[in-house]
């Protein structure tokens, strides 16, 4: 794993450039907690897509984890306008990286165009998609590409879109 000394999950830089000074193996939870709501759910304002569609912003959240919060917002806005049919259904919107009220709109138009279930079936297995291609962009990394694919990809299951 090149991400260094980490803990819940948390990179020793994630760790410091949100403030944590001690040592890794001495983490607290509560602040390895903290760091993965202020910048997983609250910064990229996937909170915003949760209060929507639990799974969509549950496959957000886990993603940008995974792969970076700016990387899977611009795979949520392609999903999106994908989806859009060339702004037939719904106005197209810019894939700027940013989780912004366009954003939360066009995926609530999506909703009303094809369902809830079936937009947050649709969303998640666009982002899938994107998410396994990027992992086999990742040269560098093959020794990972098993467990990425195993545990990141339909990792949040399409029932959970009819819960």
């Amino acid at each position: 794993d090149t991400g260094g000394k980490t803990m819940y999950g948390i990179t020793e830089q994630v760790a410091r450039d949100n403030g944590y000074e001690g040592n890794m193996l001495e983490l607290p939870i509560e602040t390895a907690t903290d760091i993965y709501v202020n910048s997983y759910v609250i910064a990229p304002n996937y909170d915003r897509i949760v209060k929507v569609s639990a799974p969509v912003g549950h496959k957000l959240i886990d993603a940008g984890v995974n792969t970076g919060t700016y990387r899977v917002s611009l795979w949520f806005q392609k999903a999106l306008n994908s989806l859009s049919r060339d702004g037939t259904d719904y106005k197209l919107i810019a894939e700027d990286g940013v989780i912004g009220p366009a954003t939360v709109t066009a995926y609530k138009s999506l909703e009303l165009v094809r369902g809830k279930a079936k937009a947050c079936e649709l969303v998640i297995k666009l982002i899938d998609i994107q998410q396994g291609n990027h992992y086999l962009q990742l040269q560098n990394h093959r020794d990972f590409t098993v467990g990425w694919i195993d545990h990141r990809i339909q990792n949040v299951p399409i029932e959970k879109c009819t819960n």
